[in-house]
């Protein structure tokens, strides 16, 4: 089973539909047992970096333990940038600490919110795009980016006026700033090799 953290940020349901939709077992909790026991983790989001903390509340602890068990973590969009050290959206705010990277502005000059479809560059090494080719466009909606500064994590960049992340992976650790549930058949293929990451765990 997958567990999607229930922590009342947007696109929780959407997500365990869209996992549903792939034969996954996706349900959707906070327990602290239901997260220990779990093949994998899917931490959704669609909120400020710090609300997104505070709601998240108690459920961040097994969280941390889960990712240093080995256990299978994927953030989706902020989600995604919660995995990091931290965020200085509307103030400075602490993450889980599991990549080492900041979550910053995209640059003024842009257009921002990011929102719509961008093509992702997608290395042959990232477990979440396997079979998906050297690109696809998926879609974004998000006004801050992550730098990421871990010498661990690979990386996938989309070019927003300059390079983007769009997705990482270290590890068992994996993040995308898109939003795969709303990103066609391509998104449902990272959901699906997600899926396999855990099964094979």
């Amino acid at each position: 089973m997958i567990i999607v953290i229930d922590y009342n940020v947007g696109n929780v349901r959407s997500v365990c539909n869209a996992l549903r939709h792939i034969g996954c077992d996706a349900q959707l909790s906070r327990d602290p047992v239901k997260i220990g026991k779990a093949a994998g983790l899917v931490l959704p989001g669609v909120a400020a970096f710090g609300y997104a903390m505070e709601a998240l509340g108690s459920a961040a602890g097994p969280v941390q333990q889960a990712a240093a068990a080995g256990k299978p973590i994927l953030g989706i969009c902020v989600g995604h940038q919660l995995l990091f050290d931290e965020s200085c959206e509307y103030g400075r705010h602490q993450g889980l600490g599991l990549v080492k990277g900041t979550v910053v502005p995209i640059p003024p000059q842009q257009t921002v919110p990011h929102m719509g479809w961008n093509l992702v560059e997608l290395p042959d090494d990232m477990d979440l795009f396997l079979g998906l080719g050297a690109a696809k466009h998926f879609y974004f909606a998000h006004s801050f980016q992550v730098q990421v500064q871990d010498p661990q994590a690979k990386i996938a960049c989309t070019d927003y006026g300059s390079p983007l992340t769009a997705s990482i992976q270290k590890a068992n650790i994996y993040g995308v700033q898109f939003h795969p549930e709303k990103s066609g058949p391509q998104g449902l293929q990272v959901l699906k090799n997600f899926h396999a990451i855990c099964a094979k765990r």
